[in-house]
C-alpha cells in the first residue's frame, strides 16, 4: 500500500510538473497584455526618414564621432551615386526625406554640393572634409523605420505612415 500512495504522488507531482511547464511556455510566446507582438524586422539597408533644420537637399553628408569632432566617414567622388544618379535623399510627405546614402544620428553636411564633389579628382582628407562641414548638428527628427526589404513599395508606404500619423511606432533617433 505505502509503494501505491508514494507512486500516486509521485505521479501527482510529474503531472503538476508538466502542466505547469507547458503553461510557463505559452505564456512566454503569448505578448503579455496591452502589449502589441513585436514586428519581424528582416535584416537589410536601414530605413531612415528625416526632417533638417536647413535646406540641404543637395549637400553631401558624412559620418562624424559623437562628439563631432571628427570625421569617421565620408564617400569618395565615385561614391556619391545611388542607382546611376546622385545620391539625393528622396522627398516624402510633410517635409520629410528618406536617406539614399546611409546617413545616422552623427551625420553632418558639407558646404558642397553632390555635383562640385564629384568633379574632385581624388577623396579628399578627414581635415579637408572637417573645413566643409557646414552643419554638424542638422536634425530635427529621425526614425529608423526598418528594413528596405519590410517594403513593398518604401515611399508609398512611409507616405502612409506619415499621413496618418504612425511614425511614433518607429524607433526615433533625434
Amino acid at each position: 500500500m505505502q509503494v501505491k500512495s508514494v507512486l500516486s504522488v509521485f505521479t501527482l507531482i510529474v503531472i503538476m510538473s508538466s502542466l505547469s511547464c507547458k503553461s510557463h511556455i505559452k505564456s512566454a510566446e503569448e505578448p503579455a497584455k496591452n502589449e502589441a507582438p513585436a514586428k519581424t524586422a528582416k535584416a537589410g539597408p536601414a530605413v531612415i526618414i528625416y526632417k533638417t533644420s536647413g535646406k540641404y537637399f543637395n549637400n553631401v553628408p558624412v559620418s562624424l564621432s559623437a562628439d563631432k569632432k571628427s570625421v569617421v566617414s565620408f564617400p569618395g567622388p565615385k561614391d556619391i551615386y545611388y542607382k546611376g544618379e546622385f545620391s539625393y535623399p528622396s522627398l516624402l510627405e510633410n517635409g520629410y526625406f528618406l536617406d539614399n546614402r546611409g546617413i545616422d544620428e552623427n551625420t553632418a553636411f558639407l558646404k558642397i554640393t553632390y555635383e562640385e564633389y564629384s568633379k574632385f579628382e581624388k577623396a579628399p582628407t578627414s581635415d579637408e572634409i572637417m573645413e566643409m562641414v557646414l552643419d554638424n548638428n542638422p536634425f530635427t527628427e529621425m526614425y529608423h523605420c526598418g528594413s528596405r526589404f519590410d517594403y513593398k513599395n518604401l515611399e508609398s508606404e512611409l507616405n502612409d505612415i506619415i499621413t496618418n500619423g504612425r511614425l511614433d511606432a518607429m524607433k526615433r533617433l533625434r
